[in-house]
This record gives structure tokens, C-alpha cells and sequence, in this order.
């Protein structure tokens, strides 16, 4: 942790906990120059934000408001509504540029009412991987301490409605694993109008996961519930778009420019209560009100391509250049965010790992996250294992 501090990250917080003891909790550098970081310091969860839309959506199937094989359009009809679409070859998410059509895919169409949850929760809904919502979503945002002119709603709204029309690249169900920011995000709606709160995901999953558990520190849009800007720690300087240090607001643009509150990303939190969620997953919990035989599923191979194993919702140990590591079990479970957090659980050994860091404060560039993670995880299990 100390010799990546100030090359990979500028702050990073840990949690490991072993048989549901808590071995370690601590934090390493700066949140900035007056205020250094520590264990109650919130980090921007980015993709491991993920985890607790999924969570929200498997405890309303296990509630019997929806099945995992039903159709996406059941619920969120207008994703529908344009009829078969074009495939073409996506978007790249850092240079923004259009990717070529294959020549496989050039001139196909893909029928969006054939996506089904169990595509959107395994990555294998044929949506590209990538679009610039933010584009349509809106004016780009003033910063967390200023009002926003345009509301939260009216963001979700233009975002959603450009995600209902963009071209698939893949066909839904072929298998293939594409992981997807923008089949979460439809995946966080559908949550939302299952919950009784269309176009607002954030009580769905304070209702069915935050509250139950306790945890009281994760929250969408922390400079706008109060939280202090000393208290969140800072990602990247955007040069691009908002033209400013990522402080308090969501690094990713497509959650920024929706309003802060999408399915893909947006949460901010602890080490400590991420560690605490992955505690409850670890056990069965009962209080996420997820049948047991789906949590199983859940953790258990449902789609792989190319080594990239999923469950729902969940990604799963890979056999090579795994994230956590080489030596955690093989039946390990987590997941991964972009600025450089992640929650990885090892049933075997009972473990849990919550690692938050910053590491996109230096910019995009991998200056060594993947290394630091494999070396990190490896260096916990010798420590905890007898």
C-alpha cells in the first residue's frame, strides 16, 4: 500500500474479514494535502455499484415480483418500441470514436424484445458495451455543491429514452459475454418500476439492501445528502467534459450526466460496509431477502467467453490473470470498478476483501492497478491462511 501510494492511487482504504472477523481495517494516503485518508473515508464504488442493483433485482424475484427469464420490455416496454434494431460496432469509451461494423454483423438486426433479465444480469443481452448517454442526457452538470438546473428526472428521461434506441452489437441470449454498462442501467429502471419508483433507482436499493443491513454510509450523490467534500475522496481530473477534479461526484460520465443515480454506478461508500455487503452475501443473509438456491445460482458459472466468467451479476475467479489473484479459491466471487475499487469473497476460506482506491486520480492509463490487486490479494491469503 505505501509504495503505490502516489504512483497508483493517492488513497485507498481495507477491509478483510475471516470466518466474519474483521482482520484488518485501515487506510493509506491523502484524501488531499489537509486531510489524510482513513477508514470512514467514502470512495466512488464506480462498477461495484453494480453488485447492489443486482442484489435489488434478485430480492424482488425471490419476492415473485419478476423472473429472471422474463422479458426486459415487460417492464420497460419503450426499450421495445423502435422494433428490431441494427447492429453495428459499438463505441469506444475513452476516445468516444464509432467502431467498425464487422462484417458479420453488417446489415443484421436484433429484436430488442428478446433481451430477458437473466441477458442483462450475465452480460449476454447483445447491448453494446458502451454509449456516450451523457451526450443526450443533458447540459453537462454543475458541480455537487452548486443546483442543478435541469432535475434529476429530466436527465434520467433523455438518457433512458437514447439508450431505447441505440443499435445492439450482438444478438441477445448468443452466449457471448459483452459486459455492459447500459444493460444495468436498464436493469436499475426496471428495478425502480418494480420497486414503485419509476425513473428513481435510489429507494429501491435503500429499501431492499441499505436499510436492511444497516448500512448507512453508501449513497448516491454524498455532497447532496450532506456528507462534507472532506469526507469523499477525489478521482480524476475531467479535462474533456466537466472540466474539473471529479470531487464529490461520480467519475463515470454516463452516471454524472443522468444525475448521479444509475444502475452501473454512482454509489459512494466504505470499505467497511462494502465489506459488511459482501459479509451478508457470504452468509445467506436472510435480511437481502434473496431465496438461498438463487444466491447459490448467483455465485455459480451462468456465461463465459474468452475466460470471463459470469454469475448473476457477479464475475467469477478466471483461471489466469484473475483480479483477485492467484491464490484465492476457485469458486471466488466479486467484482471491480474502474477507479480502482473492488469487493472479492472467497467461500473456501470464509474471506472477504473490500479494497477501495482512487487510482483513477493520475488519469485513465492502467499505472498498475492490475498488478497492485493480484499482488495485494495473494499477500492477504498467505497472512490469513495457517
Amino acid at each position: 500500500m505505501r509504495a503505490a501510494i502516489g504512483q497508483v492511487f493517492t488513497a485507498a482504504a481495507l477491509v478483510v474479514l475471516r470466518d466474519d472477523d474483521c482482520r484488518l481495517d485501515a487506510a493509506w494516503g491523502g484524501i488531499d494535502a489537509d486531510h489524510p485518508a482513513h477508514p470512514d473515508a467514502r470512495f466512488d464504488f464506480a462498477s461495484v455499484s453494480k453488485l447492489f442493483t443486482t442484489s435489488t433485482f434478485l430480492s424482488l424475484v425471490s419476492a415473485g415480483a419478476v423472473g429472471l427469464d422474463d422479458p426486459l420490455v415487460a417492464v420497460v416496454p419503450e426499450f421495445g418500441a423502435t422494433g428490431p434494431r441494427a447492429l453495428d460496432g459499438g463505441q469506444n469509451p475513452h476516445t468516444r470514436e464509432m467502431l467498425p461494423v464487422p462484417d458479420g454483423v453488417r446489415g443484421h438486426t436484433a429484436d430488442p424484445a428478446r433481451v430477458t433479465f437473466r441477458h442483462l444480469l450475465t452480460h449476454t443481452s447483445g447491448l453494446a458495451p458502451w454509449r456516450a448517454v451523457f451526450e443526450a442526457a443533458g447540459p453537462v452538470p454543475p458541480p455537487p455543491t452548486d443546483p442543478d438546473p435541469l432535475p434529476r428526472g429530466e436527465r434520467w428521461a433523455r438518457g433512458l429514452a437514447a439508450i431505447c434506441g441505440y443499435p445492439f452489437v450482438g444478438q441477445p441470449g448468443d452466449g457471448v459475454v459483452r459486459y455492459s454498462d447500459l444493460g444495468l442501467m436498464l436493469l436499475g429502471e426496471a428495478v425502480a418500476r418494480l420497486h414503485g419508483t419509476p425513473g428513481d433507482l435510489d429507494p429501491a436499493i435503500r429499501a431492499r439492501v441499505l436499510d436492511p443491513l444497516g448500512l448507512r454510509a453508501i449513497a448516491y450523490n454524498p455532497l447532496r445528502h450532506g456528507v462534507a467534500r472532506e469526507e469523499v475522496v477525489p478521482t480524476e481530473f475531467d479535462a474533456l467534459w466537466r472540466h474539473r477534479r471529479c470531487w464529490g461526484e461520480v467519475h463515470d460520465e454516463n452516471a454524472c450526466g443522468v444525475g448521479g443515480v444509475a444502475g452501473h454506478a454512482g454509489l459512494f461508500g466504505t470499505a467497511r460496509e462494502l465489506a459488511a455487503f459482501g459479509q451478508a452475501w457470504l452468509d445467506a443473509d436472510p435480511r437481502l431477502g434473496i431465496a438461498p438456491d438463487l444466491m447459490r445460482a448467483s455465485a455459480q458459472l451462468q456465461a463465459e467467453t474468452n475466460g470471463v466468467r459470469r454469475g448473476l451479476g457477479w464475475h467469477l475467479k478466471a483461471e489466469e490473470g484473475a483480479l483477485c489473484g492467484d491464490l484465492f479459491g476457485a469458486d471466488t466471487y466479486g467484482h471491480t470498478g474502474f477507479t480502482g475499487t473492488s469487493l472479492w469473497i472467497d467461500p473456501a476460506r470464509r474471506l472477504v476483501v473490500a479494497c477501495l482506491t482512487n487510482r483513477v486520480y493520475f488519469g485513465r492509463d492502467d499505472t498498475g492497478i492490475r498488478s497492485f490487486r493480484r499482488t495485494l490479494h495473494d499477500l492477504i491469503v498467505k497472512a490469513v491462511t495457517p
